[in-house]
């Protein structure tokens, strides 16, 4: 991060950056005020001001998302996509990178994690769409409820999860898919990781 940004600053910059890889979209004036506990958007306001004078933003006073983020190659680095995982009814993962995506140099990877690509719409309750990359963390113990990605029969899920004393179920977010049983004595299932995070690209084409 640049030098001749202030702390606070650097915060609102970092906060900006972040919506954009978990929402998608840059946050509104009330969004940021609301973060960094500012009473009016005023302050948010001048200090946006001064982060856009020094070029790391663009502003479009007509909108309320209208914060652009500027010098994208410094703060954007590839990533490979390791390939697609379905939202739906299960898709195989491949085993080389099927594409790359531009993520912000401060997004939360942690280590070991990799990025699959969603197909489906199974999720779409809970605001994940065919499209969308998902981070996943294969070095923790999923949890009831979170999402995870599982493989069945060398095809992929990503459902959320949850373990019962003689079975685990794995939850859609869409009412039009039913949930997914695995048996206790089932063989052919392994749970691959659990999604840490969300990236959407306003640019991606749906479909």
């Amino acid at each position: 991060m640049a030098t001749n940004l202030t702390t606070i600053q650097k915060l609102i910059l970092e906060f900006i950056i972040d919506k954009k890889v978990t929402d998608g979209m840059p946050p509104t004036l009330a969004e940021i005020a609301s973060h960094f506990g500012y009473k009016t958007r005023t302050t948010v306001q001048q200090h946006l001001d001064a982060i856009e004078k020094k070029g790391f933003i663009k502003r479009n006073p007509k909108l309320s998302r209208g914060i652009e983020l500027t010098l994208e190659d410094k703060y954007f680095t590839p990533k490979p996509v390791i390939g697609e995982v379905a939202a739906g009814n299960p898709l195989t993962i491949y085993p080389d990178a099927i594409d790359t995506i531009a993520l912000p140099t401060i997004a939360r990877i942690p280590a070991d994690s990799f990025l699959l690509k969603v197909k489906g719409d199974s999720l779409k309750d809970a605001y994940i769409f065919t499209g969308d990359i998902i981070i996943v963390n294969p070095n923790i113990t999923p949890k009831n409820s979170q999402f995870v990605v599982a493989v069945l029969d060398d095809a992929a899920v990503v459902k959320r999860f949850y373990k019962k004393s003689d079975r685990i179920e794995l939850h859609s977010e869409n009412p039009e898919f039913d949930v997914i049983i695995v048996e206790k004595n089932y063989t052919n299932f392994k749970i691959v990781g659990v999604v840490v995070g969300v990236y959407r690209s306003m640019e991606k084409k749906v479909g």
